[in-house]
């Protein structure tokens, strides 16, 4: 009887463990699943959110397919994880939708005729956005996703339109600070800008012919500042010569 008692106890322990290993299991599952279906939550949210961006720049209906194909990966994956949620399995369907009614093979906007946001605020979040959207296309192709040579070609225009930002944005900063008599900082402007054309190992038509356009303006502002300064030495000479005349000048007699 004794020796019976003694295996029920150890049965009952037995099965205390593995019932518990169980829903420890089970828990570590679905903590997983919670997991994931948050991380894919937030790549729909950022890529949203880059679509957002993208709208209000001239990028091509490639990369917006890219995008739009990376929202609908992650939505998928949702749905997987969490079959019974019918909102999702419509915004899977949305999604799919609007995947295929992008046409990849449309020409992309120039952005030759691009104008920059009107304040300092406006430019930020538009070079933050060209940033993200290139840090987003590196990902998926890295995934295997994007073609390397879609890549290459998507990743170029979005170098150039970051450049064009950049270059701009300074020029307009220079011509600011020359309109407030800042020539100083009018030069350290436009030599930033000429550095940053320079250090673009692809040479095109933009890179050039701005890169000759700010170094006249550099050289006109190099002019102004000689003649400025040189202004500046001759009156500090014509002050010293006045106080020599003064000091060595005949004292009056009263």
């Amino acid at each position: 009887m004794f020796t019976i008692v003694i295996i029920l106890i150890v049965a009952l322990i037995i099965i205390a463990i593995v019932i518990n290993a169980i829903q420890q299991h089970k828990e570590q599952v679905e903590a997983e699943r919670r997991a994931e279906l948050a991380k894919q939550k937030s790549i729909v949210d950022e890529t949203e959110d880059v679509l957002i961006a993208a709208a209000q720049m001239p990028v091509s209906q490639q990369l917006i397919l890219i995008l739009h194909k990376r929202v609908l990966n992650a939505l998928e994956a949702m749905y997987e994880l969490n079959p019974k949620a019918m909102d999702l399995k419509q915004r899977v369907k949305d999604a799919r939708e609007r995947v295929n009614a992008i046409k990849p093979e449309n020409l992309p906007p120039p952005t030759d005729n691009f104008l920059l946001p009107d304040n300092d605020k406006q430019i930020i979040i538009f070079i933050q956005g060209v940033k993200k959207l290139r840090t987003l296309l590196r990902s998926e192709n890295a995934k295997g996703k994007v073609d390397t040579h879609v890549f290459l070609e998507e990743d170029k225009r979005l170098e150039r339109l970051q450049l064009k930002v950049n270059v701009e944005t300074l020029a307009k900063r220079a011509r600011a600070a020359v309109q407030s008599n800042m020539l100083g900082s009018a030069r350290q402007y436009y030599e930033k800008a000429i550095v940053a054309l320079n250090a673009q190992a692809n040479q095109d038509e933009f890179t050039i012919a701005r890169r000759q356009e700010l170094e006249h303006q550099l050289q006109d502002i190099q002019d102004n500042l000689r003649n400025t300064n040189a202004a500046d030495r001759e009156k500090r000479r014509d002050a010293e010569r006045d106080e020599l005349d003064e000091l060595f000048a005949p004292k009056k007699k009263w």
